[in-house]
Order: structure tokens, then sequence, then C-alpha cells
């Protein structure tokens, strides 16, 4: 589809190209975030130690390394989608994350292969971040340019609804699989079961992404082969605030989601039934609030509620200073109203970054700003949450989030006076 033909699609074509693209982003989020929730369970199979929070710990330090590469997927698929289209880089985004999943649940333990088997599961997690460093932040973009103009909010709405919905199957199949094998079982094989449905998953997912339309058009893409890069340098300040909008929003994402969580189960010993079945509902919350907020931006502006919207993090994120011992009741009050505003800035994030990039190097940029961002405040919160709580020093990641709350806003504004936005307002 050309640029010029942008939003005038038929209503089924761009139905099914949406719920591709939609789908594809729960696939993504469920591979991922599986392995964050099962973090407690794989450590010992994979970095047995007889301290369980070291075990842990160590699965959290592979799950934030396949952070790490997130960049350098951004900044190359990104490039490539950015000169020779969306659609295949699409392609290429879930068929890495599904061969990768397969690999992790047949992957030897420990026990049989010895060191092998921590090697193996951390290429694994790198070929994963190669794909996720792009997936979230151009399927938004992708999104954006099939849907009508005014109708961000509702694009990133729509896609962020898939992305949780991902989160929120990754809970309830844990959960599932928990309780229907019981925790000593989740313990030594239990775990695979959830990496083995989300191989299963993607076999659809490749067939739904085939019909996805193509949204830059022969024209753009040799017009700017050479210009990528250097649109990104013109708009270094757009590039500098999507960092921080994106790391704000993950360091609080995967507190919420992988923090607490590895928190409850690792440290204080909290029935691990009962967490997936809270972190389920947290997943319920994610899943509404995304259609409610997309429609909200559009009516309000996108640039209103994500400053509104962004601020309100810096009293909220506190939270999670109230969850200082063994207590379900606490956990679960805790993660559940700091998720009514997750679900919202999780939401805008990348309709957010999208904006502060022009459509000839929107991939290349907000996918270097992703994968920057997410590798330095995302896939690092959950470890840093687990570390700082197990030296009694919790209330330094709100302080740190908060901060990181308050640059992204003064960087967005800034970025919006210097050069302006592409999209949304």
């Amino acid at each position: 589809m050309a640029a010029s033909q942008r939003g005038t699609a038929s209503p089924p074509s761009t139905r099914r190209a949406m719920l591709g693209l939609g789908l594809g982003n729960t696939l993504e989020w469920y591979d991922w975030m599986v392995f964050g929730l099962l973090a407690a369970f794989i450590g010992p199979q994979f970095f047995p130690s007889q301290d369980p929070v070291s075990s842990t710990l160590d699965a959290l330090a592979v799950f934030a390394v396949g952070f790490c590469v997130r960049p350098l997927g951004g900044v190359l698929l990104g490039n490539v989608a950015d000169r020779v289209g969306r659609r295949q880089v699409m392609l290429w985004s879930v068929g890495i994350m599904a061969v990768t999943t397969l690999s992790i649940a047949l992957l030897p333990s420990y026990d049989s292969i010895g060191v092998w088997a921590g090697i193996l599961l951390l290429a694994c997690r790198l070929l994963q971040g190669l794909s996720t460093g792009i997936e979230a932040p151009l399927s938004t973009a992708y999104a954006v340019e099939l849907m009508p103009a005014g109708h961000e909010g509702r694009a990133a709405g729509y896609i962020s609804f898939f992305q949780n919905f991902g989160i929120l199957l990754a809970s309830l199949v844990s959960f599932a699989t928990s309780y229907v094998i019981g925790g000593d079982a989740m313990s030594t094989w239990g775990w695979r079961v959830p990496m083995l449905v989300g191989a299963a998953m993607s076999f659809f997912v490749l067939y739904l992404r085939r019909a996805l339309p193509e949204t830059l058009s022969e024209e753009e893409k040799s017009e700017h082969t050479s210009g990528t890069w250097e649109g990104v340098r013109r708009h270094w300040l757009g590039l500098a605030a999507i960092i921080f909008v994106v790391g704000a929003a993950q360091a609080y994402n995967y507190a919420w989601n992988v923090g607490l969580p590895s928190v409850a189960r690792g440290a204080y010993g909290e029935n691990p039934t009962t967490i997936f079945a809270v972190t389920s509902v947290l997943g319920v919350i994610m899943l509404v609030g995304s259609i409610v907020t997309g429609r909200i931006a559009d009516r309000v502006r996108l640039s209103r509620a994500f400053v509104v919207t962004r601020l309100a993090v810096v009293p909220v994120i506190f939270l999670m200073l109230l969850y200082a011992g063994p207590g379900l009741r606490t956990f679960t009050v805790v993660l559940l109203l700091g998720g009514v505003l997750l679900a919202a800035n999780m939401t805008l994030y990348n309709v957010v970054s999208t904006s502060l990039m022009p459509k000839y190097c929107r991939a290349t940029g907000t996918g270097l700003g992703y994968g920057v961002a997410v590798a330095a405040f995302g896939g690092t919160a959950s470890y840093l949450i687990v570390w700082l709580q197990s030296r009694n020093l919790l209330w330094a990641f709100p302080v740190y989030t908060a901060l990181l709350s308050v640059i992204s806003v003064v960087l967005y504004v800034a970025a919006r006076r210097h050069s302006g936005t592409f999209a949304g307002d």
C-alpha cells in the first residue's frame, strides 16, 4: 500500500492486516513474558544453586541480556524496513521468535549437558532480543500507517490490546499449567509446557502475516535509500525523547509484570499458582485499558493524554513499597492498582515514539530508540528490583522510575517544539 493511500484500504483488508499485526504481537509478548514469569523455575534447571534467590537472579540476568541486543535488532531490521518495506520484516520477526521459543522448550537442563545448557539458553534469548527489538516499535508504526489519520490512538490501543493479550495469555497458561500439575512438577518439567504452547501458536500467526499489505511505496523506498540515517541524525532530539518515553514505561512495566511477581515467589515464598492468578487479573486490566486509552487519546489529543498519564506515574510507582514482606493481599492490591495506570502508559508509549519520527526514517529511529531504552531501562528492571529487595533498598527503584518519567516528559515537549510531530496531533 502506498503512502499516499494511507487509511484508504477497504475495511475488510485493513481489519485482516491489523489482525495479523496484532496476533503477531500476542505471540511475541507471550513468548517473551512467559520466560520472565517462569524465571524462578527455569533458574535452578540451568543455573543450579543452593540459594533459590541466586538461581532466580541468574535466570533474570539471562532475561535482561536478551534486551541488550534489542538496539541491534532495531537498527538492522528497522533499516531494512525503511529501505525494503515493512511486511518482510514483520514475517522475520515472528519466525525468529517461533523457532527460539520451541528451542528453549526442548533444551536439556544443566544436569544433562552441564554449562552448555545455560549457554544455549542465552543464545536463544539473544536471538529473541533481535526479534522483539523491531516487533513492538514497527508494528505500531505499521498500524498508524494503515489506519486513517486521526485514529492514531485507536491504532495504538489495538496493538497494545494484542500485546497485553499475549502477556495475559502467558499468565493464564502458566497459571493453568501450575494448577493442573502442581508446583513441584512446574519446578522440574512443567515450565516447558507454556513454552510449547507459544511455539504452537506461531504457525497460525505466520499464515496471517503472509497477507500483510506494504505501506512503503516503491518511490519512497528508492527516494530515501541514502537518507535514513541522515533523517535520524536530523531528529536527534526526537530520538533522545523516544529513549526516555520508552524507557520509563518499560521500567514500570517489567517492575509490575516480572519484578514484583519474582520477589513474591523467590524472596517471600508465595504460592506460585496464586501469583499467576493475580498476574492474570492484571492482564485483564491491561487488556481493557488498552482500548479505553486509545479512544480517549484520539478525543483529547495524543500529546495531552501522554503527558498527564506519564506524570501520574511519579506518585503511583511508590505503591510498590507497600509490599515489604510476605502477604498475598498486599501484593494483589499493589499490583492491580498500579496496573490501571500501567495500561495507559503501555498503550501510548509506542505511538508517541512513532509521532516523533518522519515516515522515511521511522522504523530505524523508533527501532533504535526502543532498543536502547528497553536494554538500558526495561531489561534491567526486574533484576534490579529483586537485587534491591535482597539488600533492603527497594525504595530506590520507585525514585529511579519517577525520575525517568519526568525526564521523558521534558524531552518529549522539547522535541515537539524543535521538530514538531509526524502523527497524532
